[in-house]
């Protein structure tokens, strides 16, 4: 497996993971729906992995790989919590749009 992976130069999981984390900054800033938003940061948290685990095979290094699996945890938790306070946000005002929930502010 570490063949298949090292065939393929660094510099295209450097291009493939920023085109990725762009992707990301750009729905961030550019949507007003919550849930789209959160998509658009667990695509930054995905291009930063598949960078990770890149640089981890590259040099024969484990301690990218393990990174990877905390990132991954901290996303699964940071998802459930965010989508449960997103359910609840819409269950109170009925919306979930950004620009109703800066109204919320007093």
């Amino acid at each position: 497996m570490n063949s298949i992976l090292q065939t393929v130069p660094i510099t295209h999981y450097i291009l493939l993971s920023a085109i990725l984390f762009s992707i990301g900054v750009i729905g961030v800033l550019t949507r007003r729906n919550a849930i789209i938003i959160f998509m658009s940061v667990e695509i930054m948290l995905n291009s930063v992995n598949l960078l990770l685990a890149a640089f981890s095979v590259y040099h024969n290094d484990a301690a990218g790989q393990i990174f990877v699996f905390f990132i991954m945890a901290v996303a699964a938790a940071e998802v459930a919590v965010g989508l449960a306070i997103i359910v609840m946000i819409y269950r109170n005002i009925h919306t979930i749009d950004i620009d109703e929930l800066n109204k919320l502010k007093g």
